[in-house]
């Protein structure tokens, strides 16, 4: 906490009519429900230094100018702006009525309460304008928390799932404060998951929390960030991914799997998503992104663009060789087949209907294999790979017989990458396949 000092000045026409001195603490902190800055200050005590006859209320001062002054541009100093007219009023309100007879301008005025003392006689504001000493501690701690700090509201909207298996309910829940190792993320654009789906079912084997704002695919703007962050900068773009931490110093986190880690957490899983104007990220774990990058484009590459494009690094595959993408047009297998095809691969896309058809043959799939018409599914696949069959293949589907016919058809030492997660699905392939082939 630091201790500061600063004189603010009310004007009105020309004319000063207050002089205070205020004296406030100063804490680094988002804690404050009233200010929304990387600093916020608690009024401690004002002291009047000078007053004029016409007194102002606290919201006529406020209406008629002080927070349209271009010297008042922060919520801390109009915090003080506020107590400091209210401090005032107080003052009126103490007068008694020995004390008004003894005011020379009441004397003078036959006795009569005098401009300062009768509230209904006060005269308009004007124009009013404030000042503050730029060289005390307020003052600079004012003129940082404008360059660097947005307003921050106290709630948000958001879509919550009460209970597994319940509605998702689109409501105001308050805005969550960032621990020390994390950043606040104004969310501009989220993805959606399949994840999402199995959040709100309830149907897989991993415990998630309740209530619960899903979502894992945000993009948007960095707007307050906890005392040990560093290397994030308010007004940073970054995004949310399904990882949202990990211990760091793990084995598996140290040849990074943190995926592994005993005590990751998920978001839109375990932890509070993307579903919400306001999300919490950890520092380490942020995606950076550019500032001239679309967020409204990034954003599902946070999820399904990330996971197969890992899922092509995986399999190992060269350019000029071949892949097949089993559930090529859904939202993970689009972002597949154009990866694929930028390193140079071979593409058989695997999956039902002409709409279908149309999507993955326009992004660059080379074959296009409908399970909906295909009487002979691993007879397509391989008389479309020369015979041998797909040097990989990426299980993308949703559903559990493409799990189970990817051994069939894959090439003699091939690689399957499954990425998919149907519920309470299994992988079952001939053990003689699995260990000659």
């Amino acid at each position: 906490m630091l201790r500061g000092t600063t004189e603010l000045s009310l004007w009105a026409n020309g004319r000063c009519l207050y002089k205070l001195k205020l004296v406030a603490a100063i804490y680094p902190s988002f804690d404050s429900p009233n200010c929304n800055t990387p600093y916020y200050t608690q009024l401690q005590y004002t002291q009047l230094l000078y007053s004029k006859a016409t007194m102002l209320s606290s919201s006529n001062a406020m209406r008629t100018g002080i927070l349209r002054s271009g010297r008042l541009a922060t919520r801390s100093t109009a915090l003080l702006a506020r107590s400091a007219t209210a401090q005032i009023q107080t003052t009126r309100r103490n007068f008694s009525s020995s004390q008004r007879t003894l005011c020379a301008s009441c004397a003078t005025s036959g006795g009569q309460p005098c401009a300062r003392h009768n509230p209904s006689s006060r005269a308009s504001a004007g124009n009013i304008t404030t000042s503050f000493s730029p060289n005390s501690s307020l003052g600079k701690t004012a003129a940082y928390a404008t360059a660097a700090s947005p307003v921050i509201p106290s709630e948000q909207w958001a879509q919550v799932l009460e209970e597994r298996g319940g509605a998702v309910q689109y409501k105001k829940i308050p805005v969550p404060t960032p621990g020390s190792d994390e950043v606040l993320i104004n969310v501009k654009y989220s993805g959606v998951c399949h994840t999402d789906l199995h959040a709100v079912n309830g149907d897989w084997p991993l415990e998630s929390k309740m209530p619960l704002v899903g979502g894992h695919e945000g993009a948007g703007i960095v707007v307050a960030r906890g005392e040990l962050v560093k290397d994030v900068e308010i007004g940073d773009h970054v995004g949310l991914k399904w990882l949202h931490g990990s211990c760091m110093s793990c084995e598996q986190c140290r040849q990074s799997n943190e995926s592994l880690c005993s005590q990751a957490s998920l978001s839109g899983y375990t932890v509070d998503g993307s579903f919400q104007q306001y999300a919490v990220g950890k520092a380490a774990h942020v995606a950076r992104i550019p500032k001239d990058c679309d967020l409204a484009g990034v954003a599902p590459i946070l999820c399904a663009g990330l996971t197969v494009y890992k899922a092509l690094k995986s399999s190992g595959v060269r350019p000029g060789q071949s892949v097949v993408i089993a559930g090529a047009g859904g939202g993970l297998g689009t972002f597949a087949i154009q990866y694929a095809k930028a390193m140079g691969l071979r593409v058989t896309a695997l999956d039902g209907g002409d709409e279908k058809r149309k999507v993955c043959t326009e992004l660059g799939a080379d074959v296009f294999v409908d399970f909906k018409t295909s009487t002979d599914i691993v007879g397509e696949i391989k008389n479309a790979t020369n015979g041998l069959g797909p040097d990989a293949v990426l299980l993308l589907a949703a559903s559990e017989k493409p799990f189970q016919q990817a051994s069939q058809y894959v090439k003699s030492k091939g690689t399957i990458v499954c990425v998919g997660l149907p519920a309470n699905a299994f992988v079952k392939a001939p053990v003689f396949d699995t260990v000659v082939r």
